[in-house]
């Protein structure tokens, strides 16, 4: 295998681009009227030459957490439904919005809500109790008339019989306090928040929690305090892992969106308008506090710290279990229905809530073709198709069930609903990963050619020695799908043609493909990268993407990896196996698992590729390109990235070095 000893440099001008955030989401409107049980057992990891399980796949149940214990395994059936219409009509004809509700917490700080009741006119609200809908936001209530998804009052769930109470968590809107991301105090105010919602007169002691992004997170999270009165929960793409799934994927910050939202948050907050009226001298407070709170307190301060490397933040420390609500995801003990995105910022955890919860509680999990905020855009996010209601329908069954009482026959639905890239349509089964999934390894055999060309993706090891070579480039993927991802969505929103795929980005990569076959190739579930590099600096960065590639040369994006070569180490009794391959692997992110890179060291990296959906039909091939950078998604914190300066990275191939890749295959034949 030659050797490929040229290196070109890409000379780029990059300019300065500005995102300006406005909210996360849109609106939510009426409706046109009319409107395999799992078992666990143990123990939990297959290992190399263990029996096939035909049809089943062993799941482990505490993986995505930090927890040591051993881990259980399902055995689930690919039993699949279909998804069947649900309509209840409106019984009220308008909302009636209270006078703006204080909520003093435990220690002194007021937090402020609006409630909505159901109404008969415009003036008078209906005759309760009635159930609730808790909402709980950091995106200032006072703009909830403007997008249902921040924080308003729903329209499709009050006129069906439902309260609805909004809250400014602490800090943020017109609420006292100060805010520190879902930190101990915060959550904390959760279940005091309830407390005090069953004491109202208007409500019934039976609560649906919910919500999009933050709101979505908030929800979780008070489920896990298991409140009586709490009976069921709906996120819509919320985090898991506040590490792992985007703060410091890889250990890499993220400088796209970490930094926008703070600030979004931040300015929402800044002008807590509606506080004037209750506590004059709290709102004139309130300004200089936060803004000075956001400079020295949290927000800045905890952006400074993780682009330093403070190793309380950039390694995986207490800082971040307790804003990881999988951490404690064994305490939800309520129906949960978790909406996610195959582009979604915590595209990585969202399954994995599925996989917690299922076999414990009532559980379903849909994941749409969705970024951030497409997923939130409601009813703007293609919903309903291929027989899945919209998000609205979809909510106001799951609460109808376990809030409200009535028989909505929800179970019957389908358990798992996901969107499948290359068809183009969505696809049900009864668990996840897929259960006729199989962990299949693909090994990267470089092209024969002199001049490098695209290499190959091959079921049995190279015999020969292949090295290929590329700069340490710290800017790709500024210009990349992942900038899409990344920023929640927003890029998608703007004309900016090289970030609708990868081509850019990959310009400089080392590329390999496999061909689709005659039946096309389906993949369902989480996959690895297992890569064997060296480096001429002490450290590197490798980004791996997979991409479609269709007969007429054109790409479309499947998902991606990202990590620094240093933060590798695996803890193997936390990571998921299927037939006896490694698939998923679990970092520990520790600062005592830091292996330092010598110049010139040969040594394999296990990177994990976030989970996808996604068939590549016949004439078409699976791409996978390996780069050692993804500025978009995450960059090293500054120390790391002097040390990964002006280096060059070498991945080696062969009988010695196999570097490969597995994918999570399901036979085309289940589509």
């Amino acid at each position: 295998m030659a050797r490929n000893k040229k290196i070109r440099f890409r000379l780029a001008m990059l300019g300065a681009l500005g995102l300006s955030l406005a909210g996360c989401g849109g609106d939510s409107s009426e409706s046109p009227a009319p409107i395999a049980e799992t078992t666990p057992e143990a123990p939990m990891k297959e290992q190399p030459g263990e029996v096939e399980q035909p049809r089943a796949v062993q799941q482990m149940m505490t993986l995505g957490t930090r927890q040591q214990e051993a881990g259980q395994v399902l055995v689930a059936t690919s039993e699949s439904r279909q998804w069947q219409p649900y309509e209840r009509a409106p019984e009220f004809s308008h909302m009636v919005a209270l006078p703006n509700q204080v909520i003093t917490m435990s220690d002194g700080a007021q937090l402020f809500a609006k409630v909505t009741l159901p109404g008969n006119s415009a003036d008078e609200a209906a005759t309760g109790p009635f159930p609730v809908v808790l909402t709980q936001t950091s995106y200032n209530t006072s703009l909830g008339s403007f997008a249902t998804a921040v924080g308003g009052a729903n329209k499709f769930l009050v006129s069906r019989g439902y309260a609805h109470v909004v809250v400014d968590v602490r800090g943020t809107g017109n609420s006292g306090g100060n805010w520190e991301a879902f930190g101990e105090r915060e959550q904390q105010d959760y279940g005091e928040v309830v407390d005090w919602i069953v004491q109202q007169p208007w409500a019934q002691p039976r609560i649906g929690v919910e919500g999009i992004s933050y709101l979505g997170i908030t929800a979780i999270l008070t489920a896990q305090q298991n409140h009586p009165a709490v009976k069921a929960a709906f996120p819509i793409v919320p985090i898991g892992d506040g590490y792992r799934d985007i703060v410091f994927t890889g250990g890499n910050v993220n400088a796209t969106f970490i930094p926008m939202w703070m600030g979004l948050v931040t300015g929402l907050g800044a002008v807590p308008l509606e506080m004037a009226p209750t506590d004059p001298f709290a709102f004139f407070k309130a300004l200089p506090e936060r803004l000075f709170g956001a400079a020295l307190d949290f927000q800045l301060p905890t952006i400074l710290k993780a682009l330093l490397g403070e190793p309380k933040t950039a390694y995986d420390d207490d800082f971040w279990a307790i804003r990881s609500p999988l951490e404690n995801a064994d305490k939800v003990n309520v129906p949960t229905f978790i909406v996610g995105g195959l582009f979604d910022l915590f595209q990585r955890s969202e399954p994995l809530w599925f996989e917690q919860l299922s076999g414990r509680v009532d559980t379903k999990l849909l994941i749409g073709p969705w970024s951030h905020i497409q997923a939130a855009r409601i009813p703007d996010n293609g919903l309903p198709k291929d027989g899945v209601p919209d998000l609205d329908t979809l909510r106001l069954q799951w609460f109808d069930e376990y809030v409200m009482g009535l028989d909505t026959a929800v179970a019957s639905q389908p358990d798992v609903t996901q969107y499948v890239l290359g068809l183009e349509r969505y696809e049900t089964t009864s668990h996840w990963p897929h259960p006729d999934m199989r962990a299949e390894r693909f090994y990267l055999a470089p092209s024969e050619e002199t001049v490098p060309a695209m290499g190959s993706l091959v079921q049995e090891a190279p015999e020969a020695v292949g090295e290929q070579s590329t700069i340490q480039y710290p800017l790709n993927g500024l210009c990349s799908f992942s900038l899409n991802q990344w920023t929640a969505g927003f890029v998608g929103l703007m004309p900016i043609p090289c970030a609708e795929d990868n081509s850019y980005a990959e310009a400089e990569a080392i590329k390999f493909e496999l061909p689709a076959g005659e039946d096309g190739l389906y993949l369902n579930g989480p996959m690895q990268a297992d890569l064997w590099v060296s480096t001429t600096a002490f450290d590197v960065q490798l980004s791996v993407r997979l991409d479609t590639v269709h007969p007429d040369g054109s790409t479309s994006p499947i998902t991606n990896g990202l990590l620094t070569a240093s933060m590798s180490t695996v803890d193997e009794s936390r990571s998921r196996f299927v037939n006896g391959e490694m698939i998923q692997p679990w970092h520990t992110y520790s600062q005592e698992g830091v292996q330092q890179h010598d110049p010139g060291e040969i040594r394999k990296v296990s990177v994990e590729i976030f989970p996808s959906s996604a068939y590549i039909p016949p004439g078409s091939s699976l791409r996978v390109s390996v780069n050692t950078s993804n500025m978009a998604q995450g960059i090293p914190p500054l120390i790391t990235t002097l040390k990964s300066a002006l280096g060059v990275m070498t991945l080696h191939t062969g009988p010695e070095t196999p570097s490969s890749l597995v994918l999570p295959v399901v036979p085309a034949a289940n589509l």
